[in-house]
């Protein structure tokens, strides 16, 4: 028996001195969270085709998208919890395989079903991975550098998004097989991902718990007004970013007759772009404009895109895609600040699920809503009523932000 022991001890410690160092192990975890948030918007130059081929409504293409939204609030919902009680690395792996069973759907796909499927797996590996991954870059980070250790994974988050459209559209444009290519690039970006973090640092032990629980969301009384303030910009920003990810495809063909999958990919990646600068611009903007700055972009942005919708202008609606990326960016990231500086210590991860599963709600209904509008009114119409409603949800922000102020 204790010739047993010895060798099991033996064997543990092999494999403990066989994971990689802290810096390769953050790299590690960085390169995972990239990749699995590419898979997550790879379908988007694809949905023009799917229609094609499966002859779908512009409705059920916002439906399929609006199944990866489900998929991330039920995640954010039961697994929040879960990378404390189990460890890191488990949840991480699962989030992973989730991605490569999404990928295998979408390859396997001959019809609705399987498109909903690979949505549905996408959405929870991604809701999976955005608290987990996030949580696992700042516990291999120096105390020191814990703040840039939460902005790298803000920025390896939004840019796998951008990345995930460029790389598919480049591939359906010059690669055969062009409703297949992209998820096998994606199996194969997966499997050193898998392997990075088998051999990672343990960041957290289990706890001995195992109980899958939904995640309460409530938000104390003293910052529910902040909280309504954030969340309305945040749902604004979000519905952005769902309209160009599931929308834009059928905009650049029906209304500007632009068919390069490419030229899709790189508006979409764009406005990820924008979005990611708008994020590393908070801290050179004063705490008390960046929430103004960010709805007064995203008001500008989407005028200019019902203008480029209205003329049929392509130049004009990528300009205001990147203007009002750029403000949902800095939205964003002003509002979870200013929830993080006003939420209970006890409560502040509470009061983030409860922000984020507004933001997903945001990325899933209102593009729901323009698919619904699209098949009563036409696509241009729709899309100008959107941008409306964006425009208006920004400038309600600005209005209750000005209310506050005179009030002080």
């Amino acid at each position: 028996m204790s010739d047993f022991l010895h060798e099991t001890t033996a064997t543990t410690e092999a494999t403990r001195a066989r994971r990689l160092g802290r810096r390769a192990s953050s790299r590690a975890a960085a390169y995972a969270f990239l990749v699995t948030m590419v898979g997550t918007t790879l379908p988007t130059p694809l949905y023009v085709l799917y229609r094609q081929r499966f002859g779908f409504s512009e409705l059920m293409v916002t439906i399929i998208f609006a199944t990866y939204a489900a998929g991330v609030i039920a995640a954010l919902l039961l697994f929040g919890r879960l990378s404390d009680e189990v460890g890191r690395r488990p949840v991480l792996l699962l989030g992973l395989a989730l991605s490569a069973l999404s990928a295998v759907a979408f390859l396997l796909a001959d019809g609705l079903a399987m498109l909903l499927l690979g949505r549905l797996l996408s959405g929870l590996s991604a809701g999976i991975f955005t608290g987990t991954a996030t949580a696992t870059l700042v516990d291999l980070a120096p105390p020191r550098r814990a703040a840039r250790a939460t902005l790298v994974a803000a920025v390896v988050n939004i840019g796998g998004l951008g990345l995930g459209p460029l790389i598919a559209g480049a591939l359906v444009q010059w690669a055969a097989y062009r409703l297949r290519v992209a998820f096998w690039v994606d199996l194969g970006l997966l499997i050193p991902a898998v392997g990075g973090v088998w051999w990672m640092q343990a960041t957290r032990t289990s706890s001995g718990s195992r109980r899958l629980r939904p995640q309460a969301l409530n938000v104390p009384a003293e910052m529910r007004a902040t909280f309504i303030r954030s969340s309305l910009a945040g749902f604004a920003g979000f519905a952005v970013m769902g309209l160009f990810t599931a929308v834009s495809p059928a905009f650049l063909a029906e209304i500007l007759h632009e068919k390069s999958h490419v030229l899709l990919g790189a508006v979409v990646c764009g406005v990820f772009t924008a979005s990611t600068v708008g994020q590393l611009a908070l801290g050179r903007v004063h705490d008390r404009w960046a929430l103004p700055g960010g709805c007064g972009a995203l008001i500008a942005g989407m005028s200019l895109v019902g203008v480029g919708l209205a003329i049929g202008s392509l130049a004009v609606l990528v300009l205001g895609g990147l203007v009002a990326g750029f403000g949902q960016g800095l939205s964003f990231r002003a509002a979870l600040a200013a929830l993080n500086a006003q939420a209970p210590e006890e409560r502040r991860g509470e009061v983030a699920s409860s922000f984020f599963v507004v933001a997903y709600v945001a990325l899933s209904i209102p593009v729901i809503g323009e698919g619904v509008l699209a098949q009563a009114v036409g696509l241009r119409v729709a899309g100008l009523a959107f941008v409306a409603a964006v425009a208006g949800l920004a400038l309600v922000v600005l209005v209750l932000l000005g209310t506050e102020d005179r009030t002080r």
